[in-house]
């Protein structure tokens, strides 16, 4: 392999600590433990059947807080996290979306001033198929003074409190995506060097697009704003949009956002009546806020289909929301929806899968 000039990741976040002089280097150090982290999940990861980690954990009796038949991968990158963060001194406290309760730091280990995020590994149903995957983080501020053990409530921050945020993806090539709230960087795994190098220096997202992810089986649950969106956007170039646009549904939400960052879109996950005790699908802590930090460095928009869904006061460590994120007109566009008087939807001409529904029939 030629020689390369690019930046590493530690140099990336040696020149991103110079903007702040009297730094201790905990959160840089921090960050490189969670990288070393997604290295170990992507040679996993990488391996596949070879290294006998396809397939369920427990043969499949295994069964996580979230109600979900776990993986070998999931456990395995959940240990992963855990083992490879919790004895820096960087943390005050962990949380996963794999483990009902927080997860606090061995006392023989010293503790830090962060707390960490993570869904372990995001879009695990993809894994047995070679469909992309990929971990989630999200970095908090502790609490001054956080007790032992590390209490709840110590995470229930809005994503606006998060100081970094990110995910790495295991296709082809594994990256690294990165804000620390200065823009959005990408970094690319050299597999030789066993480094993540810069690749992507400034991701943005178009404020434009004409690709929409959504998983259109549950159109029938759907809220009228969203179904009046989907339906507007089939239309196509005859219909009130004048463009046509192409729908894309890849069931792990880490590859939905990668290609946005990448080239636009927008990806809806939203709230619906399939299930009335949720308000929605995505974990708030471990999935929307991450990716709606990344979202609004990279210049685009991260909403609950209402409200900016970095402003949500979060309520429980597990709570679902809605999330709809992406190129920032048509985000915007999916909450004027939102705030506006419902239209019908319906006429002689249209699709029944797509039609407005009511909870009294003729």
């Amino acid at each position: 392999m030629p020689f390369t000039k690019r930046t590493t990741l530690t140099q990336y976040l040696i020149e991103q600590r110079r903007r702040f002089p009297s730094a201790s280097g905990d959160f840089n150090a921090l960050i490189l433990d969670v990288a070393m982290a997604c290295k170990a999940i992507a040679k996993g990861v990488a391996y596949g059947e070879l290294g006998g980690v396809l397939g369920n954990h427990a043969g499949g009796e295994s069964i996580n807080v979230q109600g979900e038949t776990q993986k070998k991968l999931d456990v395995l990158s959940h240990n992963l996290f855990v083992r490879l963060n919790q004895w820096a001194g960087h943390l005050a406290g962990m949380a996963s979306e794999e483990e009902a309760e927080p997860i606090d730091i061995p006392v023989e280990y010293p503790r830090g001033k962060y707390l960490l995020v993570f869904d372990p590994l995001d879009g695990s149903s993809n894994i047995d198929v070679n469909v992309s995957v990929g971990s989630i983080f999200s970095i908090l501020r502790a609490p001054d003074r956080a007790d032992t053990p590390i209490p709840e409530s110590a995470f229930l921050q809005p994503g606006s409190k998060q100081v970094a945020a990110g995910y790495a993806i295991y296709g082809p090539t594994t990256m690294l995506v990165l804000t620390v709230g200065n823009g959005v960087a990408g970094f690319t795994l050299d597999p030789v060097l066993g480094e993540f190098m810069l690749t992507h220096p400034k991701l943005e997202v178009p404020a434009d697009t004409q690709e929409f992810a959504i998983n259109a089986s549950n159109s029938r649950f759907w809220e009228a704003p969203v179904a009046r969106y989907v339906k507007e956007c089939l239309a196509g170039k005859t219909g009130p949009r004048g463009k046509d646009f192409n729908m894309r549904w890849i069931a792990s939400m880490v590859a939905e956002a990668h290609r946005i960052l990448m080239r636009g879109g927008v990806f809806m996950y939203p709230r619906d009546t399939k299930d009335p005790s949720k308000a929605g699908r995505l974990r708030l802590l471990y999935e929307a806020n991450p990716i709606g930090m990344l979202m609004e460095q990279a210049g685009g928009r991260g909403s609950t289909g209402e409200v900016p869904v970095l402003d949500v006061e979060p309520t429980s460590l597990h709570q679902r929301i809605g999330l709809v994120f992406g190129s920032k007109n048509e985000v915007e566009r999916i909450e004027r929806y939102h705030r506006e008087p419902a239209p019908d939807i319906s006429d002689s001409g249209d699709t029944p899968l797509f039609s407005a529904r009511s909870l009294f029939r003729d």
